[in-house]
């Protein structure tokens, strides 16, 4: 199928998922905004439904594996790219991880037995707490059970 010679009533009965699989097709990459203008364009919807469409469409995009957003901005089809720069992407990933991993255990060498007992004795925290009982004189905490009996 070719995007340009599509008509618009073929053009309805497609989904913007396949109406952008044939632009990427025939075209390469775009962006967002020229992406979704070309398709509104092609269904005759007006500017205002481009304004109001371009998020969700934006999510669409992004949620599919169908599609890639290049480092550039634009989108293309992943089937045009190697498992490569899908490695490469998983790589970076990776490597964040690792670095957080050292940061936690850097901090947690850092730090006495002593201040990480103290953090997580809560025992102690609880019985320090001072409450302000005072116009509570009077109240009677009452069970459910014994409401449903009254």
């Amino acid at each position: 199928m070719n995007f340009d010679k599509l008509t618009k009533e073929d053009a309805e009965l497609l989904s913007y998922k396949d109406l952008t699989s044939l632009i990427l097709e025939e075209k390469g990459k775009k962006n967002t905004l020229d992406l979704l203008t070309a398709i509104v364009n092609k269904l005759g919807l007006s500017s205002s439904h481009l304004d109001d469409k371009i998020a969700d469409y934006y999510t669409m995009l992004n949620n599919d594996k169908k599609f890639v957003l290049l480092d550039d901005g634009n989108w293309d089809l992943s089937e045009n790219y190697t498992s490569d720069l899908k490695k490469k992407n998983l790589d970076e990933e990776d490597e964040f991880d690792e670095e957080e991993l050292k940061e936690d255990e850097e901090m947690e060498e850092t730090e006495p037995e002593e201040e990480i007992d103290e953090k997580n004795n809560y025992d102690d925290s609880y019985q320090e707490d001072d409450y302000d009982d005072e116009g509570l004189d009077g109240l009677v905490v009452v069970d459910e059970d014994e409401m449903e009996l009254e």
